[in-house]
């Protein structure tokens, strides 16, 4: 439907066309409409952070357009970098396609505690609840403090696609963890670990989901603005992003609604499935991610049962990439701990519980199921995870990756019927089709 759909009531409001492209004007239009019909003197945008390929170019200028409109004097920007790395003012511009210079520039700032508030606590029930038993304390919400200054709208801006730790992104991820702190972040990675990838990427509910709505609807108790939330969906192609929907609520139950319409056209675009396993594929990675922590998501969306032939392996080739993580304590905690299976960081965090479970779940994710023996300290997988980027050879064997030279990956060698080359690397989620 290439034209807005406006519900009765005015919860949600939202213009899709997944059989070609979204228009400029449609688009135009929906933010016209949507925008409260108000004065809007000073506004915060909540935007994804510079490993999201989005549609966040074309849509800020109209957005800025319309507050223009309505007499917009200060725009505050907020990146929602969740654990990634910050973003340069010039990274910054150009995700969100402005070169205005009447808005000030913000990173979120995950780790500094002068940077967040605590807004309330997650019960140690709950937390048992969502973690199986496994964590046994409560765990405070802290979030972004420009998130409860009192603007005139704030807008927060999310892309939704198949997601390891939340099963699909968007929505409310947005704040939890895009602008949230180490503890709330910790628990659900750790939530969505104890489940598994292989059962959480490409759901709508889960642990993980149950973990960032809780945590945000104690926020919304103590935010002072009103809250517009706009969830893009897209396609990304050998021509570039192709915006093919764009839904839209208000607050918490607004995000929510949007954040379903969304997952409904996600999972019509960006799951792909196989006729049969494949033995070997290779994950081209783009220059987005610059670092393993996100590079992951190539080995992430090829875990769903039956993909991988036994025994298969997953290589992520991305040449730009020399360091696990851009942050120095967490890229030392990745090669202090390395990549294992679920058992044997269990067994790990037995012995440091301090360690940060952030970390930790992303060595189980990117490295898969596996089984562990505590007594023979011996590892067993259902693949490998090779990694093919300027990373030596020494350190990726360090942390329990395997190696490839990428000057030797060449794409004529993974043509055969039972490999994958994947351009666009880490950007779907493969499936196998099932008997019906």
């Amino acid at each position: 439907m290439p034209t807005p759909v406006f519900e009765e009531g005015a919860i949600m409001n939202y213009l899709q066309n997944l059989s070609d492209e979204l228009k400029t004007e449609d688009i135009s239009y929906l933010i016209e409409q949507i925008l409260p019909d108000k004065r809007l003197q000073k506004v915060l945008l909540i935007h994804p952070d510079y490993t999201r390929q989005d549609f966040s170019d074309r849509l800020v200028p109209l957005i800025f357009k319309h507050l223009e409109k309505r007499g917009l004097k200060t725009l505050h920007t907020l990146n929602a970098s969740g654990t990634h790395r910050a973003m340069t003012e010039r990274e910054i511009r150009k995700k969100l396609g402005l070169q205005e210079e009447r808005f000030v520039f913000f990173n979120h700032e995950y780790a500094n505690p002068d940077a967040l508030v605590t807004v309330g606590i997650l019960s140690k029930e709950f937390v048992s609840e969502k973690t199986m038993g496994d964590l046994e304390q409560p765990l405070p919400v802290t979030l972004n403090k420009l998130f409860f200054e009192k603007y005139d709208l704030i807008i927060v801006l999310s892309g939704t696609s198949p997601h390891e730790s939340t099963g699909f992104s968007g929505g409310l991820k947005s704040i939890v963890p895009g602008i949230a702190g180490p503890d709330v972040v910790g628990l659900f990675h750790w939530a969505a670990v104890l489940i598994g990838i292989p059962r959480i990427i490409g759901s709508e509910e889960n642990s993980a989901r149950e973990v960032i709505n809780q945590a945000c609807k104690i926020a919304f108790e103590k935010v002072n603005s009103p809250v517009l939330f706009l969830n893009m969906v897209y396609e990304e192609t050998d021509r570039g992003i192709v915006a093919k929907g764009l839904y839209t609520g208000y607050d918490f139950e607004g995000a929510l609604q949007a954040y379903r319409e969304a997952v409904k056209a996600s999972k019509r675009i960006h799951i792909i499935y196989l006729n049969k396993p494949v033995r070997m594929a290779v994950q081209v990675i783009g220059e987005s991610y610059d670092e393993i922590w996100t590079a992951g998501k190539g080995s992430y969306k090829l875990q769903r049962p039956g993909v991988l032939a036994p025994n298969g392996e997953i290589i992520i080739y991305a040449p730009h990439i020399k360091i696990f993580h851009s942050n120095a304590q967490m890229d030392r905690s990745i090669r202090e701990i390395g990549y294992h299976c679920k058992d044997y960081v269990k067994d790990f965090l037995k012995k440091r519980p301090n360690f940060d479970l952030n970390v930790a779940a992303h060595v189980i994710n990117v490295r898969g199921d596996g089984t562990y023996d505590p007594a023979t300290k011996k590892e067993e997988f259902a693949f490998t995870v090779t990694l093919a980027t300027s990373i030596p050879k020494k350190d990726c064997e360090a942390v329990g990756l395997a190696y490839r030279d990428p000057r030797a990956i060449k794409k004529e060698d993974f043509l055969s019927d039972d490999c994958l080359w994947i351009e666009h690397g880490g950007k779907f989620l493969y499936d196998v089709k099932r008997e019906v």
